[in-house]
């Protein structure tokens, strides 16, 4: 059954307070759309909308061509996973997996009936192979780890077959190790389930850039910004998008008949319609696009810090007062602090954005992360 999602200016308040503002975002059939964001931003309130755990006070929810605004979260044929896992600490593992069977019935394409114990037990074993969870079947949960704990927690959403996949914050409580692990195994399940749509919340890029086809961004309640991976880390169209989608020096130019002004340097980036001459503008230039030494586009500066990270070194270089950070992944030898360096970019790397009167993300608009 191929599902999807669509948000039709849906808005929730708690207690008067706007928490999600007028949020128009379709999911299509099959898609794995990542909601990322700040905390306090609208993400888990608006998955929460979609699972029925919360009323809008404005705009309508569809599942498929579904309106699901006022029917209970057992009548939506979606599955969910947290944070927490959720498991019964009391029960088996095959037992955990059945309980949302046993509670809800088997859904057909016209509601619920009351599943046969031998269907159940199909049901059961189906998600417990699709997430390689089938040896485990006997146990309890105290008896797996955190990432086993949580492919029982997805096992249990899949048994019911649903539609639609709701995943919140799934792998924050993980190692960094496990988290890579489950990721592609997350992965493995959307070509496994091509018509099972996922909507994802996440306050971790890495995992909404690996596994989403497409991100919607937001902030203070509202959808900022929607696209691939691709097009929000290549082409960012706001200082924010390029600011919480992947790291960014974000450098306030002016811009100039051929191309943009940093601090008496004409750098040739086209501006593209951004602004008209004269008028200000901000560059972005993500930190791997930065070479050291003489090129095209060339930023000299002040080495204030110096940071290894295995594979490269980052650079922080005050350029006229501008925080600049360069990944260098050849450094011979390491620059000492107040080294005089030249740095260079093509103007393919870069991206002329419109100016913002307030500062936008983390760090204000500040190169970061």
């Amino acid at each position: 059954m191929n599902t999807g999602i669509r948000f039709d200016g849906v808005s929730v308040a708690y207690g008067g307070n706007i928490v999600l503002d007028a949020l128009d975002l379709t999911v299509e059939p099959g898609e794995v759309m990542a909601l990322l964001g700040p905390s306090g931003s609208g993400k888990t309130t608006a998955l929460r909308a979609v699972a029925g755990f919360v009323q809008p006070v404005a705009g309508r929810v569809f599942i498929g061509d579904r309106d699901v605004t006022d029917l209970p979260p057992h009548r939506r044929g979606v599955g969910m996973v947290v944070q927490q896992y959720a498991l019964f600490p009391h029960m088996r593992v095959d037992a955990n997996v059945a309980f949302g069977l046993k509670a809800r019935g088997v859904h057909g394409a016209h509601g619920a009936r009351k599943a046969p114990r031998d269907e159940i037990a199909a049901r059961v074993t189906e998600a417990l192979e699709m997430t390689g969870m089938s040896a485990y079947a006997r146990r309890y949960p105290r008896e797996l780890s955190g990432g086993q704990q949580q492919r029982v927690a997805i096992a249990r959403a899949l048994a019911v077959r649903p539609g639609v996949l709701l995943l919140d914050e799934p792998l924050s409580a993980l190692d960094a190790q496990l988290r890579s692990g489950m990721l592609a195994e997350l992965a493995r399940l959307h070509r496994d389930l091509p018509d099972v749509s996922m909507l994802y919340v996440t306050h971790d890029q890495i995992e909404a850039l690996t596994l989403a086809d497409r991100i919607a961004l937001m902030d203070r309640a509202r959808l900022q910004d929607c696209g691939t991976p691709q097009d929000l880390y290549r082409r960012p169209r706001t200082e924010f998008t390029a600011s919480f989608v992947g790291n960014a020096n974000l450098l306030p130019v002016t811009v100039t008949g051929d191309g943009v002004r940093l601090a008496g340097a004409v750098l040739d980036v086209p501006a593209a319609g951004a602004a008209a001459p004269g008028d200000p503008a901000t560059l972005c230039v993500r930190p791997h696009a930065i070479g050291l030494g003489e090129g095209p586009n060339a930023l000299r500066g002040t080495v204030t810090e110096v940071q290894w990270r295995g594979a490269t070194h980052r650079l922080c270089v005050d350029v006229a007062g501008h925080r600049v950070t360069a990944d260098v992944r050849e450094l011979h030898e390491t620059s000492s602090l107040g080294t005089e360096v030249t740095l260079h970019f093509a103007a393919r790397d870069a991206v002329v954005l419109p100016a913002t009167a307030a500062p936008v993300g983390p760090g204000g608009g500040a190169a970061h992360g």
